[in-house]
C-alpha cells in the first residue's frame, strides 16, 4: 500500500533544507516529494501538519545483549524500543556472550533480525572472543553482512594489532570502530577523574585514558590510511585530536552518544548507578566542546550506546554496577533539547541521519529525496510525557531520565516504506 504523508515540516539533512511538503511512499521507496500530492487508489494517508517530517534516524552503537543475555534485551524487543524512538537502522556492537567474532555468529544475528521492526546491522569483533590477541575473519564477516568491526567495551591495546586492523579496511570498505581507552591507566576507576570523585570517595577514570588512545589511533590511521571511526568522545582535548586529524586524514570519523550532550558527572550525586558509563560523563567544560565539536562538524553523528542492564545488577552498588544506561526511546528529545541550546535543528537531523549513512556507505538513507530508500519519521516536537518504566518499550529500565518530563515523540516510524510504529494515541488527540 503506498502511503502520503501531507503537509509536514520536512527536515532534508542531505540538503540542508527545511520545508512545508508532502511525501508519497510506493514500493519502499520515497516516489515524490512535492507540495499538493493528491492521494491514488489504496494509500494511507499522515496528516502530519504541524509535525516535524525527517529521515529515520541511524544509530551506529548500540547494544542488544543477544546472544547470552536476552533477560536484558533482545534483538527482536531491542529494535520495536528503537522503532518506537524513531530509529530505522541501528547497528548493534558485538560484545555478546559468544562475541560476534566469526561468520556464524554475524549470520545469527542477521537471521535473528528478520523478524526486526527495524533494520538491525551487525558489527563484527576486530579480534577472536574481544581479547584483543588475534585478528577475526574479517572477510568472512563482511561478506556475511557486518557493517564495521569493533572490540567495544575493551580498547585494543596491542598497537599493532590495531595497525593490521586498519589495514584490512581498506580491502573491505569497512570501518574501524575504536573504543579509546588506556585500561592501564582507567583500571578500577568508575567515573570522571576529578574534585567530585574525591568527594565521593570513588576511583576516577582520568581524560587522558581517553586522549591518549585517541591520539594513538589517529597516527595508526595516518600510518596505514585506513577508515577509522572512533568511538563516543567525552572531552574537550579529544575533540581537539579529532578536529587536527580530519584535516589530513580524511577516513577519519567520530561520535558522541546523546547522554555525553545531555549529562555532566553531577548526574552520578547520590551514587546513581543508572549514569555511570562508559566513558564516565564529564564535566561541563567538556560538554560545552562536545556540542561545539557537533555544531562544527568535528563529530560526524550522534548514537545512543544504548546498553541495557537488568535491575539487580545496577543496584549492586555504584562500584559494582555495570557501566551503561537504555538511550533508543529519550534520544529524540535530548536531542530536541540539543536545538534549543543552540545547535540548528538541520544539524542535530544530520548528525543522526546523513552522518552514520556516509560513514557506513549506506547510499540509500539518511535523506528524504526521490529514489530514496523510504525510511521516514515524523515527529510531533510538542508532545510532552513522562518517562517511566512502563513507557518505555526496552525489557530494561537503567535510564537517569526517570521520572523526568520529557518533550517530542515520534507519531509515525516508517522503515522500508512500511509502518512500523504508530502512536495512535496520541494521533487521535490530534
Amino acid at each position: 500500500m503506498d502511503i502520503l504523508i501531507k503537509n509536514g515540516n520536512v527536515l532534508e539533512p542531505a540538503q540542508a533544507t527545511e520545508g512545508i511538503c508532502d511525501i508519497l511512499v510506493r514500493q519502499g521507496r520515497i516516489a515524490r516529494v512535492a507540495k499538493n500530492i493528491k492521494a491514488e487508489g489504496s494509500c494511507r494517508v499522515i496528516e502530519a501538519k504541524g509535525l516535524y517530517v525527517m529521515p529515520g534516524l541511524i544509530d551506529m552503537h548500540c547494544h542488544l545483549r543477544e546472544p547470552g543475555r536476552e533477560d536484558e534485551e533482545t534483538i527482536y524487543n531491542g529494535s520495536l524500543s528503537a522503532a518506537r524512538g524513531g530509529f530505522t537502522t541501528i547497528c548493534c556492537m558485538p560484545n555478546t556472550s559468544p562475541a560476534l567474532d566469526s561468520k556464524v555468529a554475524i549470520s545469527f544475528v542477521k537471521h535473528r533480525a528478520l523478524a526486526a521492526a527495524c533494520d538491525v546491522l551487525p558489527v563484527g569483533a576486530i579480534t577472536i572472543n574481544r581479547e584483543g590477541r588475534e585478528l577475526a575473519s574479517f572477510g568472512e564477516m563482511a561478506q556475511e553482512g557486518a557493517c564495521a568491526f569493533s572490540d567495544d567495551g575493551d580498547c585494543i591495546m596491542d598497537s599493532l594489532i590495531m595497525r593490521r586492523a586498519l589495514e584490512y579496511t581498506k580491502l573491505y570498505g569497512k570501518k574501524v570502530i575504536s573504543h579509546a581507552e588506556d585500561k592501564f591507566l582507567s583500571k578500577n576507576g568508575v567515573m570522571n577523574e576529578g574534585a567530585l570523585s574525591v568527594q565521593m570517595g570513588l576511583i576516577g577514570i582520568p581524560r587522558q585514558a581517553e586522549e591518549i588512545m585517541v591520539s594513538r589511533d589517529v597516527c595508526l590511521a595516518e600510518l596505514t590510511g585506513g577508515l577509522l571511526h572512533v568511538a563516543h568522545l567525552s572531552t574537550r582535548e579529544a575533540v581537539e585530536v579529532m578536529k587536527r586529524a580530519k584535516r589530513s586524514c580524511p577516513g577519519i570519523s567520530c561520535e558522541v552518544t546523546i547522554h555525553h550532550l545531555s549529562l555532566t558527572e553531577e548526574a552520578v550525586g547520590g551514587y546513581n548507578a543508572n549514569a555511570k558509563v562508559s566513558p564516565p560523563l564529564r564535566t561541563a567544560r567538556d560538554q560545552k566542546a562536545l556540542i561545539e565539536g557537533v555544531k562544527d562538524g568535528t563529530i560526524d553523528c550522534i548514537v545512543t550506546d544504548n546498553a541495557p542492564h537488568s535491575q539487580e545488577e545496577k543496584e549492586s552498588g555504584f562500584e559494582n554496577a555495570p557501566f551503561g544506561m537504555v538511550g533508543f526511546e529519550t534520544a529524540l528529545p535530548l536531542s530536541l533539547e540539543l536545538a534549543e541550546r543552540g545547535v540548528p535543528l538541520i544539524q542535530v537531523v544530520s548528525r543522526w541521519t546523513a552522518g552514520p549513512a556516509r560513514i557506513l556507505g549506506l547510499e540509500d538513507r539518511g535523506s528524504i529525496s526521490e529514489g530514496k530508500r523510504a525510511d521516514i519519521i515524523v515527529v510531533d516536537p510538542g508532545k510532552e510525557w513522562t518517562c517511566t518504566e512502563e513507557s518505555l518499550q526496552s525489557k530494561s529500565k537503567n535510564t537517569p531520565f526517570l521520572g523526568r518530563r520529557m518533550k517530542g515523540k515520534v507519531s509515525v516510524t516508517v522503515c522500508n516504506g512500511k509502518i512500523v510504529f504508530e502512536d495512535k494515541a496520541s494521533r487521535e488527540k490530534r
